[in-house]
């Protein structure tokens, strides 16, 4: 039975490029591409005074031709993000011709550039709930489903990493896992399908390193890990597109912590957790860098984080990335001592 209509929105292109091809794989199954296949983008909703969703309605109404289904991509649909908007498709869903397949692409359009891509309407995504579609939102997930999530990728690749080569992409990538997809087809195309690779093999196609989480840079930093502290940060930097202000919000925040146990009295992860109104692990991980950290390491922590806040708003004339280089240099070199 054809899946009426399929809607696939993610942050990454990448994944949702590959989630739209292999929906679109499924859909036709054995059907000729050539003549089941249509795909319209933002140009064919475009209207002399705006942009209608009546095209892509229309398409999907449309019988097959010499195949016994149609696949309909419609791309560019984060354009229409009112239930007015979308109202001719919600209305083409109470009864949806069973010869079509839609497949639907919740991203922005491109002319005029959209500053950022609004939520699904309600009014559709439960109308694709009543006609048995599917809503996907692909993504590699956080922290540890993510992991889980690039060790599946590197599982299933054509290529075959060693452990330290898997070692080095995880560490390489960082919060970008989804660059693992063209890494991977880049290897596969230069070594071919089942090359076992190693880290001499791997790393010349590594790049400089993809965006890192917060807590990775404050990781670092409270292991006195200089060196892993900066690379962290330039990545944050570079990769990860972050203002100088938003590190030091993340290093007030994480210090501000340390500085709320100090003194405390706090003895084990439960009253970690109640003084900071956090839980689990994160409150566990505060409180063993509050006392590894100590009063007098915690003290001079903040008055190096209040000295680079004075640069960072005018008192010097450094560039801003050279403010939080050294910030974070020197509280890495503190909590080592």
């Amino acid at each position: 039975m054809t899946t009426p209509i399929t809607i696939i929105s993610g942050d990454d292109e990448s994944l949702v490029t590959e989630a739209v091809r292999a929906a679109v794989e499924a859909a036709l199954g054995t059907e000729d591409r050539s003549l089941a296949l249509e795909e319209l983008t933002e140009e064919e909703y475009r209207t002399d005074d705006g942009f209608e969703i009546a095209r892509l309605v229309d398409a999907a109404q449309t019988p097959p031709f010499l195949t016994g289904r149609r696949v309909v991509v419609g791309r560019h649909l984060g354009r229409f993000t009112n239930r007015d908007a979308v109202a001719p498709l919600v209305a083409y869903l109470e009864s949806p011709l069973e010869t079509t397949a839609l497949v639907v692409v919740w991203e922005k359009g491109r002319t005029p550039t959209q500053p950022k891509l609004n939520p699904i309407p309600k009014d559709l995504v439960a109308a694709v709930a009543a006609a048995g579609g599917k809503v996907r939102k692909v993504g590699t997930g956080r922290g540890r489903d993510g992991e889980r999530w690039l060790d599946e990728r590197l599982d299933h690749a054509s290529v075959d990493l060693d452990r330290p080569a898997r070692a080095l992409v995880a560490r390489r990538m960082g919060e970008d896992r989804a660059k693992v997809l063209p890494l991977l087809e880049t290897l596969e195309a230069v070594f071919g399908p089942g090359s076992g690779l190693g880290v001499a093999d791997v790393e010349p196609f590594l790049g400089s390193g993809g965006n890192v989480a917060p807590w990775d840079l404050t990781d670092a930093i409270d292991k006195g890990d200089v060196p892993g502290a900066l690379d962290c940060l330039a990545r944050m930097l570079d990769a990860g597109g972050r203002h100088p202000l938003a590190v030091m919000a993340s290093l007030n925040a994480h210090f501000g912590r340390l500085l709320r146990l100090d003194g405390s009295g706090v003895k084990d992860e439960a009253g970690s957790a109640d003084a900071l109104g956090i839980k689990g692990f994160p409150a566990r991980k505060a409180l063993q860098a509050s006392r590894r950290l100590g009063p007098e390491k915690t003290a001079r922590s903040i008055r190096l984080l209040a000295s680079a806040d004075l640069d960072l708003r005018g008192r010097s004339a450094w560039p801003p990335e050279l403010v939080v280089e050294v910030l974070v240099a020197r509280l890495a070199s503190l909590a080592r001592r």
